[in-house]
């Protein structure tokens, strides 16, 4: 009777653990948009130190400057903060391109106009297991900028 709890607790504890590192790196782009007053992308990454597109699930993500230097060409991009996924949590994004930017207000758009609509979005942090029930942690960006989490049951499967 011990096992399935403990089983749990630690799949549990990996669920939020990755839940709460998202989180922070949503916050601390968005800040980093606004202290620098530039923008600040969250993305996908293959090797932690570049961007990278593709569809299912993200193996790292992270935070980068595309204009590096601050000289208004993005071609040379500075890593700000890199997160790896550990085994057995998959992050899964509905973002579309695998990335999003916070400009300088603060703010993530869903258009590269400056006035384009708030961006909504949102990520799954799951592990494919029914233990415990609530397999997937859901992190939502709403309005360009708050972000909020659910614990949700995804019956046993990352999708």
């Amino acid at each position: 009777m011990a096992v399935p709890s403990l089983v749990s607790t630690i799949n549990r504890n990996r669920l939020s653990g990755t839940a709460n590192e998202l989180v922070a790196s949503l916050q601390y782009a968005r800040l980093e948009a606004i202290k620098r007053n530039a923008s600040v992308e969250v993305c996908r990454s293959a090797d932690q130190s570049t961007c990278s597109s593709g569809s299912g699930p993200w193996a790292a993500w992270i935070v980068v400057v595309p204009d590096g230097d601050g000289n208004g060409t993005a071609n040379d991009s500075r890593v700000l903060q890199s997160f790896q996924v550990k085994s057995p949590v998959e992050v899964r994004s509905a973002v579309g391109n695998g990335k999003f930017t916070y400009r300088p207000d603060g703010f993530a758009r869903a258009s590269d106009t400056p006035r384009g609509a708030f961006l909504n979005t949102s990520f799954d942090i799951c592990i494919a297991t029914s233990y415990p029930a609530e397999n997937l942690r859901r992190v939502r960006l709403i309005s360009g900028g708050r972000v909020a989490t659910d614990s949700l049951d995804g019956n046993g499967r990352c999708s």
